[in-house]
């Protein structure tokens, strides 16, 4: 088991590091495509993603599924749902901590320096996306509970990814790193969380 974690995870690294690597070579194309491409309605719209899709409209629903699980008596789901919003909590501190120790314009910010700037100033945060970084999080643990409920949300993060990039906000590599900081967010968290559960379902079937 143990050779096969490391496995696992030397593949998800492998496609992590790849990925990574694709997409900031991929920035600039990518930011001009969406230039020449903008449509009013479209913006309209993935504004309004974008404005919902942040971490308070997650944190919303992570509770009211916790109080519905909670109203059925079914702890291992009020379980999962608190792993959930734990996930997004740890991802969000995280990405908070490399905006301010990493500072990117913004594709939206007209500066020649693409790295660097103030550290407090949120036209500076682009590194990594808070947004996508939440959501991937708070989805992730879902997929390692049920797959096929979690697979079913996975357009949810990748709409609110190319929401961000759409307006202006992020480039690909800001979604892309974002994206691998909630995998590996929600990968802890569902790790005991999920360990736990089952553990104690093998109990009680004893």
């Amino acid at each position: 088991m143990k050779r096969a974690a490391i496995f696992y995870w030397l593949i998800g690294i492998a496609i992590s590091a790849i990925g990574i690597g694709a997409a900031f070579y991929l920035d600039d194309i990518v930011w001009h495509f969406i230039l020449q491409h903008q449509n009013r309605a479209v913006r309209s719209f993935m504004q309004n993603v974008s404005r919902f899709g942040d971490w308070p409209s997650h944190v919303a629903l992570g509770l009211l599924l916790l109080g519905i699980a909670w109203w059925r008596g079914s702890k291992k789901w009020m379980r999962v749902f608190l792993a959930m919003l734990v996930a997004l909590a740890m991802a969000g501190i995280a990405g908070h901590v490399m905006k301010r120790a990493v500072p990117r314009a913004r594709p939206s910010v007209k500066s020649e320096l693409r790295w660097g700037g103030p550290r407090f100033s949120t036209k500076y945060h682009s590194f990594p996306s808070g947004h996508v970084a939440a959501s991937t999080a708070f989805f992730g643990v879902l997929i390692f509970a049920r797959r096929r409920i979690g697979l079913a949300c996975l357009p949810i993060p990748i709409l609110i990814g190319c929401s961000r990039m759409y307006i202006g906000a992020h480039y690909l590599s800001d979604v892309v790193c974002a994206a691998v900081l909630g995998i590996l967010c929600a990968t802890i968290i569902a790790h005991f969380v999920l360990s736990q559960i089952e553990n104690r379902e093998a109990q009680t079937k004893r």
